[in-house]
C-alpha cells in the first residue's frame, strides 16, 4: 500500500531514537503526552480543527482544548479555546467559517463557537503561540447556548447551519429543562440519600441511575448566531438514551441533507435494558410533526450509526444480526428509504465495521476495523462492497474526509497519535503534526515484531513480542507476558495509555502477547470462539504462544517471567493461577473475574454474561462453573497483586476483594492496590503512576535474579 512507509517511519521512529540517545520510557512520559484527537476537515477541505489533550498533573487531570491547522502543507496548528479551560468535540460550520464546541460556563457544559477570520489564521513558526496562552473564549470566542441549565453531551448542525441537534440529560416525565434541573437542586440539597429502584440499571458503567435519560432536541439558532430559548424534543416517547451510554456520541444521530428528517439510533429500554443489545434506528421530522418511526424493528439485534446518502434517498448504517451478543460482526446496510429494503453491502468482508463518514462523491464509505494486529482504515465501495485497505499499518483511531481531503489520526506501538493527511481516495500520506517530538527526542522505545503459531484446533494464531529499550543481542531478559480484555478485543500496533507495553520494555523487560481465540481482527469465527469456552481455548492459546515466543526469541527469559491482565485478561490470571501455575514467577490480576456466578448477578450489563455462558446463571449454573476460577483456589501458589477500582460496576469490587481474601487466606505472598476514584480503567494521571510503580515493583521483586 501507498500509506506503507509513513506507517514504517513510525513504527521504527523509537529505533532511530535509541541509535542518538537512549533513555527508557517511563509512566511519567506515559501520562503526560499530548492526545490528539478527533480531527474534523472543514466542508471546504482547507482546514482541520481538532481536539488535543494536553495534562494538568498537579491538578491531576487532562485538560482538553480545540486546535486549528490549515492544510497547506506549511502552516503550524494554532490553538483556539484558552489553556486555562477544557474544550471538546470540534465540529464545522457548513460554510467552513466557524468551529463549535462543548465547554463549560457557570458550572454547566455550554455550546461555543469560534469564527474564523483572516487576521487570526496567518501561518507561524510556533505550534503554540499564535493565539497565546492569553487567549480568553471572548470577545472572538462566542457562547452559543448560554441559557441552558443542563449539560450539552454532543450536537450536530443542519446542512444549512440555522438548527442544531443537542442531546441533554433529562428526567423524561419533565416538561421542561428547568423541571430537570430544579430536581437535581432538590436532590442535592436533601438530607434524605435513599433511593428507590424498580428495574434495572440501577448502575452503569461508573455511575448510580438517577432516572434521567439523554434525549434528542433540536434548537434553531438566530440571525447572531445564539441558540434560541425554545427547544423541541425530537425523542419523545423514546424509553432509551440518545446516544447510548455511557460512550455514545453524534455519530448515533444525523440529519437529511435536505434538512427535513433526523436519524438516530436507541435501544428501547423497559425492563430489558440490562440483558438487551436490541438497538434500532428511527427517523422523525425536524419540525416534530410526527413522532419517531422504527425504520429496523425487524432486527432484533443492533442497528445504529446511522449516514444518509448525499442524494437523501439512502440510509447507511451498521447492524449486527444475533440478539445479545455485542461482540458481533457490524456488518455495513444500506436501506432505501422509500422501498424499506435493506441490503448489506459487504457480506463477505469478515471485519467488523466501525463508525462510518461518507466521500464527498457519495460512493464511499470510511471505516476502520481491527485487522490482523493492526486497526486499518478502509473504503468501501457502495455499488459493489469492495473494500479497500486506504491507511494499512498502525492504529486508525479517528479520520474525517471533506471535499478531497482525508485527515487521520495514527499512532503504532511506538509512537503516539499524530494527524495526517492523504488524498480522499488514498495515495501518499503527509504527517501533518509532531506534538510529542520534543518530549520523545531522546526515548529509546522497544523494537516490536509479530509471530504466529498453532493454536488450539492447530489454528493460526497471532501474537507479538517487544524488545527492552536496552536489547543487546545474546542477552537474556526478564518477561511481562501481557493477557489482552474484552475478551472480544485485541493487543495490537497501537500506543496504548494504560497498558502500554514500551512502559515494560523501559524497565528493561521483554514483553510478549497473545491474540487467543475471542480476539478481535481474525474473522467473526475466531472472535466467536470464546463464547462459552473462556478457560478452554484461550488457555491452550496462550500457553502454546508461550512455548512458541521461547523457541523463537532466545533473549526471553523464561525463568524469570510474569503474566499480566485486566478485565478478561484479569479473569485469564485468576484461571492461571488454578491451572497454569509452572512457568510464572508472579501474576498481576486488575479488575478480573474472581467467581463467575457471582459475577453474573452483580455486573451490570447482563447481555454480556449470559451471551458468553449460554444463559442466566439460575437457568446454566453449570455453564458458570465450568471456568470459575473460584473452583481452583485450593491450588493457587502463585504471588499474586490484585487492582480494583471502586467505581468499577462492570466487574464489581468484590471480584478484587474475594481474590486478595483468599490469597491472603491460604498464604500466598500478595498485594492489593485499591482505587476508591477510579472505574473499569484508571484514568488520573496520578493513579496512573500509582498503578505503574506498584506494579513494576512487583515485577522487579519477583523477577530479580536468584528468585
Amino acid at each position: 500500500m501507498k500509506s506503507l512507509p509513513v506507517a514504517l517511519t513510525l513504527a521504527f521512529a523509537g529505533v532511530a531514537s535509541a541509535a542518538a540517545a537512549p533513555r527508557p520510557f517511563t509512566v511519567h512520559d506515559l501520562v503526560n503526552l499530548d492526545r490528539v484527537s478527533d480531527p474534523q476537515v472543514s466542508p471546504d477541505g482547507r482546514y482541520v480543527a481538532f481536539q488535543l489533550r494536553e495534562t494538568d498533573y498537579q491538578a491531576n487531570k487532562g485538560v482538553n482544548g480545540i486546535w486549528l491547522l490549515r492544510l497547506d502543507g506549511k502552516s503550524s496548528p494554532v490553538r483556539l479555546t484558552a489553556k486555562s479551560s477544557s474544550s471538546a468535540g470540534p465540529r464545522w460550520a457548513p460554510d467552513s467559517r466557524s468551529v463549535y464546541f462543548t465547554a463549560a460556563k457557570d458550572g454547566t457544559t455550554q455550546l461555543w463557537r469560534v469564527d474564523l477570520t483572516p487576521d487570526r489564521l496567518k501561518p507561524t513558526d510556533s505550534s503554540r503561540s499564535v493565539l497565546r496562552d492569553s487567549f480568553e473564549p471572548q470577545p472572538q470566542a462566542a457562547v452559543v447556548s448560554s441559557g441552558l441549565p443542563l449539560d450539552v453531551a454532543a450536537f450536530k448542525f443542519s446542512p444549512d447551519g440555522k438548527r442544531v441537534l443537542l442531546a441533554l440529560e433529562v428526567f423524561p416525565d419533565c416538561a421542561d429543562l428547568d423541571c430537570t434541573k430544579k430536581r437535581l437542586d432538590d436532590t442535592a440539597a436533601s438530607k434524605m440519600s435513599g433511593k428507590l429502584y424498580d428495574k434495572l440499571f440501577v448502575r452503569h458503567w461508573d455511575t448510580w441511575a438517577d432516572g434521567r435519560r439523554n434525549q434528542l432536541f433540536l434548537g434553531e439558532l438566530d440571525e447572531k448566531g445564539v441558540l434560541k430559548p425554545k427547544l423541541r424534543l425530537l425523542s419523545k416517547g423514546i424509553d432509551g438514551d440518545v446516544p447510548s451510554k455511557p460512550f455514545g456520541d453524534d455519530t448515533e444521530f444525523a440529519f437529511s441533507p435536505d434538512g427535513s428528517t433526523v436519524y438516530f439510533g436507541a435501544r428501547i429500554a423497559g425492563r430489558t435494558e440490562a440483558w438487551s443489545t436490541n438497538f434500532d434506528l428511527f427517523a422523525v421530522p425536524a419540525d416534530g410533526s410526527a413522532p419517531p418511526r422504527n425504520l429496523t424493528e425487524a432486527n432484533a439485534a443492533w442497528d445504529s450509526y446511522p449516514v444518509p446518502s448525499r442524494d437523501g434517498k439512502t440510509l447507511y448504517y451498521l447492524a449486527m444480526k444475533r440478539p445479545g451478543f455485542e461482540a458481533d460482526r457490524f456488518g455495513v446496510m444500506a436501506l432505501d428509504l422509500s422501498s424499506g429494503q435493506t441490503r448489506e453491502i459487504n457480506p463477505d468482508w469478515d471485519n467488523s465495521a466501525s463508525a462510518m463518514a461518507l466521500s464527498a462523491d457519495g460512493k464511499t464509505l470510511y471505516t476502520a476495523a481491527d485487522d490482523n494486529g493492526q486497526h486499518p482504515l478502509f473504503g468501501i465501495d457502495v455499488a459493489t462492497g469492495k473494500v479497500k485497505k486506504i491507511v494499512a499499518e498502525g492504529h486508525v483511531s479517528a479520520f474525517s474526509v471533506a471535499a478531497d481531503r482525508l485527515v487521520y489520526a495514527l499512532d503504532t506501538l511506538s509512537s503516539p497519535s499524530d494527524l495526517f493527511q492523504m488524498g480522499a481516495k488514498g495515495g501518499k500520506a503527509t504527517r501533518l503534526t509532531h506534538f510529542n517530538a520534543e518530549r520523545l527526542k531522546d526515548v529509546a522505545f522497544g523494537s516490536h515484531e509479530f509471530f504466529d503459531f498453532k493454536g488450539a484446533n492447530d489454528d493460526r494464531v497471532q501474537g507479538f513480542v517487544v524488545k527492552p529499550y536496552n536489547y543487546e543481542k545474546g542477552k537474556k531478559y526478564p518477561v511481562a507476558y501481557l493477557i489482552h480484555g474484552g475478551p472480544q478485543g485485541a493487543y495490537g500496533n497501537d500506543f496504548h495509555y494504560r497498558w502500554n507495553p514500551q512502559t515494560y520494555a523501559g524497565l528493561g523487560f521483554a514483553v510478549v502477547a497473545v491474540n487467543f481465540h475471542g480476539s478481535t481482527g481474525y474473522g467473526q469465527a475466531f472472535t466467536d470462539a470464546i463464547s462459552g469456552d473462556w478457560g478452554g481455548k484461550p488457555l491452550v492459546d496462550l500457553q502454546k504462544g508461550w512455548a512458541a515466543a521461547l523457541a523463537k526469541y532466545p533473549f526471553l527469559d523464561g525463568d524469570r517471567a510474569c503474566a499480566l491482565g485486566a478485565s478478561y485478561g484479569g479473569y485469564m490470571i485468576n484461571w492461571i493461577a488454578g491451572n497454569w501455575q509452572e512457568p510464572w514467577k508472579c501474576l498481576v490480576n486488575h479488575d478480573g473475574v474472581f467467581d463467575s456466578r457471582m459475577m453474573g448477578y452483580s455486573t451490570e450489563e447482563l447481555w454480556f454474561d449470559e451471551w458468553e455462558h449460554q444463559g442466566t446463571p439460575f437457568d446454566k449454573p453449570e455453564a458458570y462453573e465450568k471456568f470459575n476460577p473460584v473452583n481452583h483456589v485450593a491450588k493457587w501458589k502463585v504471588p499474586m497483586l490484585v487492582i480494583q477500582g471502586g467505581l468499577d460496576f462492570r466487574i464489581p469490587l468484590e471480584q478484587g476483594l474475594g481474590a486478595f481474601t483468599a490469597l491472603q487466606r491460604r498464604g500466598i505472598e500478595s498485594q492489593f492496590l485499591y482505587f476508591p476514584d477510579e472505574n473499569h480503567w484508571v484514568l488520573k494521571p496520578q493513579n496512573s503512576v500509582k498503578w505503574h510503580e506498584t506494579v513494576n515493583a512487583w515485577l522487579t521483586r519477583w523477577t530479580a535474579d536468584g528468585k
